[in-house]
Parts: structure tokens; C-alpha cells; sequence
């Protein structure tokens, strides 16, 4: 024994939720367009991980546990009831300071960019937000989504195709 802290104990589980939840909600709320399932979600995989956390911290392998529950989760609630979730508070979403001069500009942008999200299949909005909110590169997001990275790929090119379309379209009905 060395002395120090065990890395795989309960103290050190709560520690890397402190430090990673705020991520793990963010994450949740993008995948699912639900403030309120979005905690539920989060709940329900890290109550998940936490049976595994010893082998899951070795393996430096938690984050993306978790966040792989996290869309499964949200994949079979959508499964289950079938419908889509309609956001209505897409302020947290918008960066401080970018909006410019006329703060309703970045508000009009950000809730449309959700609204024309929220319409993409689970696995591809997951992928965008993965990508391009969470700026992870395409192995990850593979382990993240239990594919391969070539699918990871595929989902983020599939969903800026149907978001270029749904632009042009809504452009098109202005």
C-alpha cells in the first residue's frame, strides 16, 4: 500500500461526478431536448456506473460509460413513448458575449438551431452535440455511441445533410 488515496473508491466516484456532472447534464439535456429527463437520465447512468466504477476508473473508460447510458437510455424512452419532446428553454444553449449588438439575434439563432436539432433521430443528434458541442473527435464519439468510428462519421454527415435540407427549406418558407 502506498499511502495515498485508492483511486477506485466510493470518495473518489463522488469526487469525478462533482467535477463531471455539470458535463453529464449538459450532455443530457442536448441529447434529449428535456430539461426534465435530463437528470433523470444522468441519475439512472451514473447509478449504473457506480456497481463498475473500480474497473471503469482503471480503465479510464467512466465518461464514456455514462454517456453511452445516457443515449441508450434516451433511445428507449423514445422508444417507449414514441414521441418527441418539445423544448422550451433553449437560454441555456447560448454563449455569453456572442450575440453582437442585438442580444434577440442570438436568441432567434440558437432556438432555431435547437429546433431543427431536436427533429434529428437520437444517434445523430448525439453525435452532432458530441462533436461539435463537446468538440470530440469521431473515435470518441464511436466509443461514446458503442459503434465504429466509421458509423460515427456517418451519423454526424447523415445529420448535417438533413440540417442543411431543414435550413434551406425553413430559408425557402421565409
Amino acid at each position: 500500500m502506498t499511502g495515498g488515496p485508492d483511486p477506485t473508491s466510493a470518495d473518489d466516484f463522488g469526487a469525478w461526478v462533482t467535477a463531471r456532472g455539470g458535463a453529464l447534464q449538459r450532455f443530457a439535456y442536448l441529447v434529449t431536448g428535456s430539461a426534465n429527463d435530463a437528470p433523470d437520465l444522468v441519475q439512472e447512468a451514473l447509478s449504473r456506473a457506480y456497481p463498475r466504477w473500480e474497473s471503469l476508473s482503471r480503465s479510464d473508460t467512466a465518461e464514456a460509460y455514462v454517456r453511452r447510458s445516457i443515449v441508450n437510455a434516451s433511445i428507449s424512452g423514445w422508444r417507449k413513448n414514441g414521441r418527441l419532446v418539445v423544448v422550451d428553454d433553449t437560454e441555456p444553449l447560448l454563449p455569453t458575449g456572442s450575440h453582437g449588438s442585438d442580444p434577440a439575434t442570438g436568441v432567434t439563432n440558437a432556438d432555431e438551431a435547437w429546433r431543427l436539432c431536436e427533429e434529428l433521430p437520437t444517434r445523430q443528434r448525439a453525435a452532432v452535440v458530441l462533436r461539435f458541442y463537446e468538440d470530440l473527435p469521431f473515435a470518441q464519439i464511436a466509443l461514446i455511441l458503442d459503434c465504429t468510428e466509421p458509423t460515427a462519421r456517418s451519423h454526424v454527415h447523415r445529420a448535417l445533410a438533413a440540417l442543411r435540407v431543414r435550413l434551406s427549406d425553413s430559408e425557402e418558407s421565409s
